[in-house]
């Protein structure tokens, strides 16, 4: 799914290496035993994480499965103590409708120097950066 959504332009793409060792970070969504949907969080520091990854298939959308993944992933940064919860995406409305806020890309430099740096859109990024402060 993850590959479906890079080959669209509207997340990155990530190994199977990187997955794998992400893994663990992972929030999986089901319904009647079928894989609808996932998210994961990455930490970029020690009051910073991001929402990545966030992606469902047809048969999850409009259920609030997204809102719930979101939600899960909120609280296990919550559950860690980590008091920001960011994310680059180009589905601003969801992440609005979930109390997030829109703010400049560039106060985020633990983003900029773990995946922008290598991302083929750097000079020309469209996303939109959010942020929610759990504190």
């Amino acid at each position: 799914m993850i590959e479906e959504y890079a080959q669209r332009g509207i997340m990155l793409p990530r190994s199977r290496q990187a997955l794998t060792r992400q893994i663990d970070q992972f929030v999986i969504a089901e319904i009647n035993g079928q894989f609808v949907g996932c998210g994961s969080l990455f930490r970029l520091g020690n009051d910073l994480v991001e929402v990545r990854s966030i992606g469902l298939r047809d048969e999850g959308k409009g259920k609030g499965v997204g809102t719930m993944i979101l939600d899960k992933l909120t609280e296990e940064a919550r559950r860690q103590g980590i008091p920001k919860i960011m994310a680059l995406t180009y589905a601003v409305d969801f992440f609005l409708k979930n109390g997030f806020t829109v703010v400049e890309k560039e106060i985020f430099p633990e983003k900029v120097w773990t995946d922008c740096v290598n991302c083929k859109k750097q000079h020309a990024c469209d996303e939109i950066a959010v942020l929610k402060m759990l504190g």
